[in-house]
């Protein structure tokens, strides 16, 4: 945003035409009914699954660990710090996949908020990399050569950037779609949290994969039982994703129109906006600290509590439920009090969770058997994890819905796509830390201890930074203009 158009969202004058015309866009289109709005939460539910593949198991199948090695499970790619001598193959692979893609999230922001099909901007782009997704995902876990080898190294590579691509060309103008169809911040929450519930569901399924690949390994082996356990996932996905533009007519609840900026001259304005960039900076920070402790799940539950690998499935389904029951107050709270206060809280739980993770199985919790450890950490993080599914997403779209009203220019693909590309480098980060650090004391999982630590730290910087972004601001030029 430029210095004009950000003293204006700082409580300088708006254009009387432009808050007239914006008031009559908004009349002339309808708002968005309640099935409506489940059938739109429905693709995330699908694109949720697939995310939960990727973020959950891509690792725990490419670098396996020692108790995973004796259950079968072949190591396809070399392991340990082969590349460059300090970075592992999946973790180079990972991270770099994220951070080309994304670069290639501004670029797909731009074409959707540029888009002037009948259909609308958004709904052309779901039809279109609904069935990509769902293949790339698949195809992700289908080595070529059944045992350890560079070609597969390379496969992976290939695959895993066709993965992120494919998810940036669904996501994108998804998540533009929030701050779109929802024509007030109230709307815009309801939205949030009917896809936080779908996400949550999504995330959920995918972690019950070792309990449906377990029930297939006796007639399948150990590698074929998940393979066709992710393409059963990724097709109830592929039908999922589809809901939204099949069963919402974009133009019937959307009034925003095709932007006139170039890519850069979109993403400069984009990333003008003060208020963003504190967002965005804590949401970098936050997201190196999430996918550090999401990837080291499995291995926390395996390596450092003893325990089998379905019992992830039985602790994430726990956090899920519980985080499920903090859902209504999170929305009821958040109009009330404010988004920024409760996100703020949600830091200060998860940087304790994470530093309670760090001494799962040690000599400090002793006194607690290892399944109550991992109980404890699943109720302690079902509550955070129920603010940071609704308001990240309910904020950026009061950004971009206080951008679009004083600049004249509907770029919420833009103000999403970034919001991507700063959770794409936290993941890109966090792959590197935590493929680096796990390869410490493998025998004894002082790797895993490390990564835990490391979030919590990080997670608490996220809540630092985050304590500068001014709500107020952004709701004030909300409010003028109703």
């Amino acid at each position: 945003m430029g210095d004009s158009a950000s003293a204006a969202v700082h409580g300088g004058a708006v254009d009387a035409t432009t808050r007239e015309g914006a008031t009559a866009n908004v009349k002339a289109v309808k708002d968005l009914p309640l099935p409506k709005v489940w059938a739109f939460a429905i693709g995330q539910f699908g694109w949720a699954l697939l995310s939960g593949i990727i973020s959950n198991w891509l690792v725990y199948f490419y670098q396996p660990d020692q108790e995973t090695i004796a259950q079968g499970q072949t190591v396809f790619v070399p392991q340990g710090l082969v590349v460059l001598g300090i970075v592992t193959v999946v973790g180079g692979i990972t991270a770099f996949a994220r951070f080309f893609d994304a670069f290639v999230d501004p670029a797909v922001a731009s074409l959707s908020d540029r888009c002037d099909a009948r259909s609308g901007r958004r709904m052309p782009f779901l039809k279109f990399a609904a069935l990509p997704l769902a293949l790339i995902t698949v195809l992700v876990f289908w080595s070529p050569i059944n045992g350890t080898s560079w070609v597969n190294a390379a496969f992976l590579f290939v695959t895993v950037i066709g993965y992120y691509i494919a998810l940036t060309f669904y996501c994108t103008p998804y998540n533009a779609l929030i701050a779109e169809l929802g024509h007030d911040s109230k709307q815009q929450l309801t939205i949030s949290t009917a896809i936080s519930f779908t996400w949550v569901a999504g995330t959920a399924i995918a972690y019950v994969a070792p309990v449906i690949w377990g029930g297939l390994v006796p007639a399948m082996g150990r590698i074929t039982a998940i393979r066709v356990t992710f393409t059963i996932m990724a097709a109830v996905a592929f039908v999922c994703m589809l809901v939204p533009p099949l069963a919402i007519r974009e133009r019937d609840y959307v009034n925003s129109q095709p932007t006139s900026e170039s890519t850069v001259e979109s993403l400069k304005q984009t990333f003008g906006d003060g208020e963003f960039r504190k967002f965005v900076c804590s949401d970098v920070v936050y997201w190196v600290a999430i996918t550090t402790f999401q990837t080291g799940l499995p291995f926390f539950v395996t390596s450092l509590l003893k325990l089998p690998e379905t019992t992830t499935t039985i602790y994430f389904v726990l956090m899920t439920g519980v985080s499920v029951l903090f859902y209504l107050p999170v929305n009821l709270l958040a109009n009330r009090v404010g988004k920024k206060s409760l996100l703020l809280v949600a830091f200060v739980i998860f940087t304790c969770a994470f530093a309670f993770a760090g001494a799962l199985g040690s000599g400090a919790l002793a006194f607690l058997p290892a399944m109550t450890q991992g109980l404890i950490l699943s109720v302690v993080g079902a509550i955070p994890m129920a603010a940071f599914g609704i308001l990240p997403q309910a904020i950026v779209a009061n950004i971009a819905d206080a951008s679009s009203r004083v600049t004249g220019q509907d770029r919420q693909g833009m103000f999403y796509a970034a919001r991507t590309f700063a959770m794409k480098m936290g993941q890109s980060v966090a792959m590197l830390l935590f493929t680096g650090v796990s390869t410490i004391g493998v025998a004894s999982g002082m790797g895993y201890r490390i990564a835990a630590v490391c979030a919590a730290v990080l997670c608490g910087i996220g809540g630092i930074v985050f304590a500068f972004y001014n709500e107020r601001k952004v709701l004030d030029v909300l409010g003028a203009e109703r």
